[in-house]
């Protein structure tokens, strides 16, 4: 990268956008109505940006809406109806959306579900939620974040992708025995891997793509694993777990930066090994240019074959 970024692990969403004007820039945050997901809302809607807030909980999300709105004193602020574990929903909402995007945050996800569940697809529930559903939104969304010459897509993945790459011969666990954390893990290898596809598919669009960790933040995602367990000290609050998420998004910090992987507002290394204390760094599973077309292909398969 050709500079400094002058943030880090305590650093807040709106620090790193304090300055930026996002004022006339269409912004899309799925799950944005929780977790992290509200203070990505806040900070890219406190900048200027016309935010829509993409989720299944039409009526709760536009509670949350309301009270940004007054907070952020911008009223582009929008609610649409979007459950990505959906296909047919994930689609309504592509062929709904007419306005050129400057920025799509896939955020939503779910976590470690405890026992083997499900899309309409067939596909394993973490997997079609966390990736699949992400990953066709941004298919559709594909002509419109051109419109915008110089979009950016932003994946929220996880530390959780140190623990297991894509289970190439058995994604959906009809034969390996279910287990959360591997189906959580491959999920959010697979955000990781999305935005490598996008750096060697869709550059000529002006389209860049990134994915984060956002780290360990105490919100409703945990609640399948009884909480947080991440020690004190290395826990984050929703503002810092944002900062990542808006960075990619909208800072001229990372401008034309394309196809890698951050933790705490920085470029994560390449490591050879999973930690065994504090989990940091990406796995080469997880940027390898082979993995990502491999990937690409079964999801443009999964999607061509309902079942």
């Amino acid at each position: 990268m050709s500079q400094q970024i002058p943030f880090g692990f305590t650093s807040t969403a709106s620090e790193v956008l304090a300055g930026v004007d996002l004022t006339g820039k269409t912004m899309i945050v799925t799950g944005g109505a929780s977790g992290i997901g509200i203070e990505t809302v806040k900070s890219l809607a406190a900048a200027g940006a016309s935010v829509t807030i993409a989720a299944r909980r039409v009526d709760a999300s536009e509670e949350v809406a309301k009270g940004l709105r007054a907070e952020t004193g911008n009223s582009k602020i929008e609610v649409r109806p979007l459950d990505v574990a959906d296909l047919n929903s994930v689609q309504k909402f592509a062929d709904d959306w007419d306005k050129p995007i400057h920025a799509l945050v896939n955020n939503a996800g779910i976590m470690m579900v405890p026992e083997l569940e499900r899309t309409a697809e067939g596909c394993e529930l973490q997997f079609g939620t966390n990736f699949l559903g992400h990953f066709a939104l941004t298919m559709g969304l594909r002509r419109q974040l051109a419109a915008a010459n110089g979009a950016r897509v932003v994946s929220v993945s996880s530390t959780g992708s140190l623990f297991g790459p894509v289970i190439w011969d058995d994604p959906h666990f009809h034969f390996t025995q279910y287990n959360p954390l591997l189906g959580y893990a491959q999920s959010k290898t697979a955000c990781i891997l999305l935005s490598v596809g996008i750096k060697e598919r869709w550059a000529s669009d002006g389209i860049v793509s990134n994915a984060l960790n956002p780290g360990a933040i105490a919100t409703n995602l945990q609640r399948h694993t009884g909480g947080l367990k991440t020690p004190e000290h290395l826990r984050k609050n929703p503002q810092q777990g944002a900062a990542t998420s808006v960075l990619l998004a909208a800072s001229p910090l990372v401008e034309g930066v394309n196809g890698r992987y951050f933790d705490n507002c920085q470029e994560a290394p390449l490591i050879a090994r999973r930690p065994e204390g504090r989990l940091e760094g990406v796995a080469p599973y997880a940027l390898d240019s082979a993995n990502a077309d491999r990937l690409w292909e079964m999801a443009l398969r999964i999607m061509g074959e309902p079942k």
